[in-house]
């Protein structure tokens, strides 16, 4: 009975997390489900609306105005965790854009560097400020949201899937990096994801192919095994499994929640 108990215990009592992009969407769902289960959460954004209601929910929780793509804004987010926690058990690796629709003789330099600026060294500056923090505990944690653009070819959107699929290089070459330390490593990779972000993504699709919103909804959904999108809390109860004891032996992975999407 003692074994089942520890096989199936949560995550670390006052374990202390920062998830980048964290005050809404997937972020603020992985956000609200570590506070749920007991951590210590600061949550990065660039929207004060969403700031503002996550410190009105969660008054006992920071949140830091910080841009996840800028050098600087990464470290006014850590000189923060510094001076909250003095160290740190878990970095979430959320925020990302969405970059643009368009033929890649149609992208800008603007829109490349942009998306690249967000979704891959943004990540980077996270990194770098974070490792050092989690090197000083014995088993912390990093999980870097990808998607499933990141084992997919996406056309159309090339900025995006280029650097999903580095968010997994990324996780694949830290694991190893970081194992001796006691850190894991893991990418998850959502699939079509419900909310307002994938309806702009769909309706952008729609309007570069000259179709419908429900017309180009429908041939995304037909390439996924369950026929259904998968929620944010899907990807965060997938964060919890990592973080958790559960997931003890987990580094190095890209773990797609996604419903088995077998094309984009």
């Amino acid at each position: 009975m003692a074994g089942a108990e520890q096989r199936i215990a949560g995550i670390k009592p006052g374990l202390r997390a920062v998830v980048t992009a964290g005050a809404a969407g997937i972020g603020r769902a992985i956000a609200e489900a570590l506070i749920a289960h007991g951590a210590r959460v600061i949550v990065s954004d660039i929207d004060e609306a969403a700031l503002g209601d996550f410190r009105g929910m969660h008054p006992d929780h920071r949140a830091v105005h910080a841009d996840a793509g800028s050098e600087a804004g990464m470290g006014q987010l850590f000189l923060a965790v510094r001076e909250e926690f003095g160290g740190l058990d878990l970095l979430v690796n959320n925020a990302g854009i969405a970059g643009p629709t368009a033929a890649v003789e149609d992208i800008t330099t603007a829109a490349w560097q942009q998306t690249v600026d967000v979704n891959l060294t943004g990540h980077f500056f996270a990194l770098r400020e974070a490792v050092p923090l989690l090197k000083q505990g014995q088993d912390g944690a990093i999980v870097m949201l990808s998607s499933v653009a990141g084992r997919l070819g996406f056309a159309h959107r090339l900025p995006y899937a280029a650097t999903k699929w580095a968010v997994v290089g990324m996780a694949k070459s830290l694991a190893i990096e970081l194992g001796s330390h006691g850190i894991r490593v893991n990418a998850v990779l959502p699939g079509i994801v419900e909310g307002p972000r994938i309806d702009r993504v769909i309706q952008a699709e729609a309007d570069k192919l000259g179709l419908s919103f429900e017309d180009v909804k429908a041939r995304k959904l037909a390439t996924t095994s369950l026929k259904r999108m998968v929620t944010a809390d899907d990807i965060a109860n997938t964060v919890l499994f990592l973080v958790s004891p559960m997931g003890k032996n987990v580094s190095g992975q890209a773990l797609s929640v996604c419903g088995d999407v077998w094309s984009v």
